[in-house]
């Protein structure tokens, strides 16, 4: 493996790779302490991710205590938290309000922006950067470095190389979504330069299950319900390490299998048994609201000569999907016993058996390492040295974190985090050399 080239500053000037929420707000703090800051993405426009995002409403952080937004990023918590602490929820939502951003706090604990929309906060952080002097140099992909340790740029005018600045902060993005520039091409070119990376896999994604004909549902039950949601169902987990989950909640059938927010707020566990034991099988209660002993009740009720389907929906108000997704995975002899249809509706088994693709995924998990592939100002390390002037920032880091803001307030709390460490960086070379 070839070791990271050594870093020789530009004077004066701070790099950024990638155009995203991380890589924006490291440019920010870079620009705002004097740097001369030039922003590089491969793609045509800025912050396309973050645009998609936000369609359905942008979520930009979540109003709970900092303690217990803390916790949510599963092991890496203790590694985030100083990331949180220095720009945490409080802190994102003082810098939209600085863009002149109203937001407003939902009856989930989420913030949004008042008008829900991500374009115009997009808009004033640009023009914000752009007064402070931020260049931005859009379709150049980062190809890595050369021989001489200049960066080099596939370019639309061709091959570009770049003398190493001062301070460089990488902000590349994870494996989800490539269309929108995060495809992880970056990963080869640091682990060939000695970089610990850990692979990139689906996070916050949706699962194919394990149905009577083989993976999927069947097809009676893909083309009625694929894209219809389950709602006010709870969902529980217990993996085999003893890991557990409990939530109440909705998702959604998709054509194979399941998505939705109840089924991301589960993801990770279930995707790590699913590598670990071939698959992973969640519990459904499908009417939490009523006890065993009620439900048990209503189905053991006489039914004369209505069918078992049409007894549940009259006295459980049980039908539509919900009724479809019994019979789509109990066997038939299950319908004819009471006591056993009972239990199936308040603890129904849903096997999974493989993620959907990463790049149907939100996010991404994986990247590079925190600790042996950066330090704790995020600075990369390369076979055991470190790359004084090189940082890393966003979901490129090996974090993850459900939906709900924390993703998003995590990107833009290690911007921040690489940022001003680069800032420092840039400043010593800069007094050295200057």
């Amino acid at each position: 493996m070839n070791p990271l080239p050594p870093s020789e500053p530009t004077l004066g000037e701070a790099l950024v790779i990638g155009a995203g929420p991380a890589g924006l707000m490291a440019a920010q703090v870079l620009a705002n302490g004097g740097a001369k800051v030039r922003v590089f993405d491969a793609m045509a426009s800025v912050g396309r991710k973050f645009l998609l995002a936000g369609r359905g409403g942008l979520n930009l952080t979540h109003s709970e205590p900092l303690s217990s937004f803390a916790s949510r990023y599963f092991d890496q918590s203790p590694v985030v938290r100083p990331w949180l602490q220095d720009f945490g929820p409080a802190e994102v939502v003082a810098w939209a309000q600085g863009l002149g951003i109203e937001t407003f706090v939902g009856s989930s604990g989420r913030v949004f922006p008042r008008d829900m929309k991500a374009a115009p906060l997009l808009r004033a952080w640009l023009q914000l950067l752009r007064r402070g002097g931020v260049q931005f140099s859009m379709r150049h992909r980062w190809l890595g470095w050369d021989q001489k340790g200049q960066l080099v740029f596939e370019a639309p005018v061709g091959l570009q190389h770049c003398p190493a600045p001062a301070a460089l902060v990488l902000a590349l993005g994870g494996g989800s979504w490539a269309r929108l520039g995060s495809d992880g091409r970056w990963v080869a070119t640091l682990v060939e330069r000695g970089v610990s990376v850990a692979p990139l896999r689906p996070s916050n994604c949706g699962f194919d299950v394990a149905g009577a004909a083989g993976l999927g549902w069947s097809d009676h039950f893909w083309q009625r319900y694929a894209g219809q949601p389950l709602k006010s169902v709870a969902l529980s987990f217990v993996d085999s390490q003893g890991h557990r989950f409990e939530r109440k909640g909705e998702f959604v059938a998709t054509r194979s299998g399941v998505e939705g927010s109840l089924i991301y707020a589960v993801s990770a566990l279930l995707r790590e048994e699913i590598a670990r034991s071939g698959s992973a099988t969640p519990v459904l209660d499908l009417l939490p609201d009523r006890t065993l002993d009620e439900v048990s009740a209503e189905v053991a009720r006489p039914r004369g000569s209505r069918s078992m389907a049409s007894h549940l929906k009259g006295r459980l108000r049980l039908d539509g999907i919900k009724s479809s997704l019994l019979h789509e995975l109990l066997e038939r002899s299950v319908w004819h016993d009471p006591p056993r249809l009972a239990r199936a509706i308040k603890a129904l088994p849903v096997r999974l058996l493989a993620t959907r693709p990463i790049d149907e995924a939100i996010s991404s998990a994986g990247g590079v390492h925190l600790g042996e592939g950066v330090d704790v100002e995020l600075r990369l390390r390369a076979n055991g040295l470190v790359a004084s002037s090189v940082f890393c920032a966003g979901e490129m880091l090996d974090w993850e974190a459900p939906t709900g803001g924390y993703l998003l307030t995590a990107c833009l709390a290690s911007g921040h985090w690489a940022g001003r460490n680069a800032l420092r960086q840039w400043r010593a070379r800069a007094t050295v050399e200057g």
